[in-house]
């Protein structure tokens, strides 16, 4: 059902975009947050076959993708998960003044690829019946700190520190609970599409902070038509309708 929603508004996307679509097209590299592959999945080719323009897009951890940028990356977007990282790269003049915005909300949830594996999270988490748990770095990945604020609000942080495997990204995050490597793990809930099986918890938002998720437009593209169409594309009512057909709330 997702799938084939996600279909229609792209259709209505690229529709839309066609009138609009730029003379002469151009290439721009986005550096994005894992969290948001799916939702590229879906924009990426609607926004191409509308616009003429092409990217190509660089998957990471917001803190590795953001440490890249300082190392002079040639990124033109970048797509992050919090807005920290964002926020000091326009500080350090690594990005155009004002071109910030808050494009989507994360959401967290505890996952098993078993269904059977539970169906009270906070109960599940203090039990402690299991021998490892996922989650991304909280040093480089937001959703790992998200993660961390919500195993230290349910009060289990310091008695699960031996059994937390941590990941580079949300991305791999997902990749070790759905293969196998750890019983179950928190995950981002846009990675979670109808139908994918297994037991999951959505974690209550007060138990940890908002994950803002914030677009830059960096100084390499500045000057380029594919990176300043794709920020706008990113706002427009189509793209905003995919963006929470995953799961994604707006800002």
């Amino acid at each position: 059902m997702i799938l084939r929603l996600l279909q229609r508004l792209a259709l209505c996307l690229a529709l839309g975009l066609t009138a609009g679509a730029t003379a002469r097209a151009a290439e721009a590299t986005v550096a994005v947050a894992a969290n948001f592959s799916t939702a590229m999945d879906h924009l990426v080719p609607a926004f191409e076959q509308a616009s003429g323009h092409r990217l190509t897009v660089v998957l990471g951890s917001s803190g590795k993708l953001a440490a890249q940028v300082q190392q002079g990356a040639p990124f033109d977007v970048f797509l992050s998960a919090d807005v920290e990282r964002p926020a000091a790269l326009q500080a350090a003049g690594f990005a155009v003044p004002d071109s910030r915005f808050t494009y989507a909300l994360g959401r967290l949830v505890l996952w098993s690829a078993d269904p059977q594996a539970f169906s009270d999270g906070p109960a599940y988490l203090a039990a402690g019946r299991f021998r490892h748990l996922a989650i991304a770095n909280p040093a480089l990945a937001p959703y790992g700190t998200a993660a961390r604020q919500a195993l230290q609000a349910l009060g289990v942080w310091p008695a699960l520190q031996d059994r937390l495997v941590r990941a580079e990204n949300i991305g791999q995050t997902y990749a070790m609970v759905a293969g196998g490597a750890t019983p179950a793990g928190f995950v981002a809930l846009a990675q979670l599409t109808d139908p994918t099986p297994g037991s999951r918890w959505p974690v209550p938002q007060e138990l940890h902070a908002p994950i803002r998720q914030d677009a830059l437009l960096l100084v390499r593209g500045r000057d380029n038509p594919a990176a300043r169409a794709f920020l706008d594309y990113l706002g427009s009512p189509p793209a905003r309708a995919v963006i929470t057909a995953l799961g994604y709330d707006l800002p």
